[in-house]
């Protein structure tokens, strides 16, 4: 089960990657990685980048869709969203998966204050049938 999540998880990142314009910019402010917090990337705005699921009870299962389709326009009006997508696993429609992108740490906290995404995470969090898994990514640099 775990190998067909991360083969699942992985083409999906895959897809996405593959699919998505991705503008890049010069980065400011260079510093050498031994002036950055251990873990961290020597990027000045690092963008947020993560997936995350939610199984969902399937008698709830309509009252997420309905209440995405309110959500999603909100959200990819954001000035700081270079992504948001959410999808359904192909072998479990009752999971959804969270692709999200933030150009930064300020981005998503934006985004988290907003009372629309607070009405649906509570959507959200009354139609789980578990606890959210959360993985953070990070970009790889080009070649």
């Amino acid at each position: 089960m775990r190998a067909m999540r991360i083969a699942a998880v992985a083409a999906l990142f895959v897809t996405i990657v593959w699919t998505l314009p991705v503008a890049r910019t010069q980065q400011k402010g260079k510093t050498s990685a031994s002036q950055t917090p251990k873990g961290r990337s020597p990027m000045t705005d690092e963008k947020i980048i993560m997936l995350i699921e939610a199984k969902l009870q399937p008698q709830h299962r309509d009252d997420v869709i309905v209440a995405l389709r309110e959500y999603l326009p909100l959200v990819r009006a954001e000035q700081g969203v270079e992504a948001f997508y959410v999808t359904a696993r192909k072998d479990d429609p009752n999971t959804i998966v969270f692709y999200e992108v933030y150009k930064s740490q300020a981005a998503q906290d934006f985004h988290l204050q907003q009372d629309f995404t607070k009405k649906f995470l509570a959507t959200l969090k009354s139609a789980q049938a578990a606890d959210r898994v959360r993985t953070n990514l990070v970009e790889l640099p080009p070649r």
